[in-house]
């Protein structure tokens, strides 16, 4: 009876395990336990952080809007209350690309906080 290894299975496992540990610093690239335990402990932290971005941006955002809110004059606070006061349906994102990229505009935004700010 010839002795049947699965040799084509297990080296195909192997592989799929050492190529998504690619770029792995020492034995997590071509140790197959090591590289199991490494690929699935980034697998599971990689669901975590795509999470995780959205509150990373949003806090980027914030922020960047706080510094140039301070820059004008307001604060954070202020500008997005005054902001909700004047109806100004502005997001967090938004108001970000326009103070880095559209200085005037912005400066424009928060004359408008200002004024809902006082009503």
């Amino acid at each position: 009876m010839v002795r049947v290894t699965c040799a084509p299975a297990s080296r195909r496992r192997r592989k799929r395990w050492l190529k998504r540990a690619k770029g792995f610093w020492g034995d997590r690239k071509n140790h197959i336990r090591q590289t199991k335990d490494a690929v699935m402990k980034a697998m599971s932290f990689s669901t975590e952080h795509r999470k995780q971005k959205k509150s990373d941006f949003r806090s980027l955002w914030i922020t960047r809007v706080g510094v140039a809110a301070k820059m004008r004059g307001i604060s954070y606070s202020r500008l997005m209350d005054g902001l909700k006061k004047a109806n100004c349906p502005l997001n967090r994102k938004m108001l970000s690309e326009l103070a880095i990229h559209d200085p005037e505009g912005f400066t424009s935004i928060v004359e408008v906080a200002k004024s809902g700010f006082k009503l």
